[in-house]
């Protein structure tokens, strides 16, 4: 399993009436802590795109457990559980508070796709080579 963290502060803007964030915006939190995990196996999104290869997320799951509210400090973990041997990757997400409270899990599918023919293709193999360690 691989399994990366990153902290996102939450910005004033992110949040409703409330002072809680906004339900949308951990979307982008989870997308932060993709970003960020690839990153740090030493592949860009950006390394990827100029491959030829767009990651679309096609599905999205979220089920919040507790609020986060502005200025709170967030960990953002995310894990890939398999390592994917198709057309697919899922990132399983958690967001904790600065306590280690778990306030948010949620589960990202993408597909690898030709940005060019908008068809299915496999994991880069460069990404196969950065994540094949931690599933051995």
């Amino acid at each position: 399993m691989y399994e990366h963290s990153t902290t996102i502060r939450v910005r004033y803007a992110e949040t409703d009436r409330m002072d809680v964030v906004y339900y949308g915006n951990y979307a982008q939190y989870f997308e932060v802590g993709r970003v960020e995990s690839l990153r740090a196996l030493g592949i860009s999104y950006k390394d990827i795109e100029s491959m030829g290869i767009i990651l679309p997320v096609v599905e999205l799951q979220i089920k919040y457990l507790r609020p986060a509210k502005y200025d709170d400090l967030l960990t953002v973990k995310s894990m890939i559980k398999a390592l994917p041997h198709d057309h697919k990757i899922e990132f399983n997400q958690e967001v904790y508070n600065e306590e280690g409270k778990l306030l948010t899990v949620g589960t990202v599918k993408l597909y690898f796709m030709d940005d060019q023919l908008q068809n299915k293709v496999e994991m880069p193999a460069l990404m196969k080579e950065k994540l094949s360690p931690y599933f051995s």
